[in-house]
């Protein structure tokens, strides 16, 4: 089997949970939402709200600005995505709500997710345990990816 089709339906499976957890919470499923989750699915570069609008708007020409910023509030309140901010001070969208962390490009800006279990196990410092509560880990780190060394 080739990959695409493997993606694809992990896509399918993705989305059908999704529905399931709007259900559960009474999150109204509307098409303009269920594109709008499925333009995030099948992005791979962490897009902006903006980005988001201009891929859903070429399937759904009618969708506003306006509807993709609620839809992603929504999505965000009940963790189904999560939203952070980068180089460019854009808010940025990842359906990946598991731990993970980021590479960030300081050339070009793209974002790569990785994973760094010794970081997400490590007990956090008496600062951090003394502060409050800490309600999740958000580690990127910055440089020059490979393709960008190249040039």
């Amino acid at each position: 089997m080739d990959n695409n089709h493997d993606a694809g339906q992990d896509s399918q499976k993705i989305l059908e949970e999704f529905k399931k957890i709007c259900e559960s919470f009474g999150i109204k499923l509307t098409y303009q939402r269920l594109e709008i989750y499925r333009i995030l699915l099948e992005a791979k570069d962490h897009p902006s709200a903006e980005d988001i609008f201009s891929r859903v708007q070429k399937k759904v020409p009618t969708i506003s600005l306006d509807t993709v910023y609620r839809a992603l509030a929504t999505f965000e309140k009940f963790g189904l995505v999560r939203k952070f901010y980068s180089l460019d001070e854009k808010a940025r969208f990842d359906p990946n709500v598991f731990p993970h962390f980021h590479l960030v490009c300081i050339k070009c800006h793209k974002i790569t997710d990785f994973q760094w279990p010794e970081v997400e196990k490590k007990s956090l410092p008496s600062v951090a345990r003394e502060w409050g509560e800490i309600k999740e880990r958000y580690l990127e780190l910055r440089g020059v990816c490979k393709d960008c060394l190249k040039k």
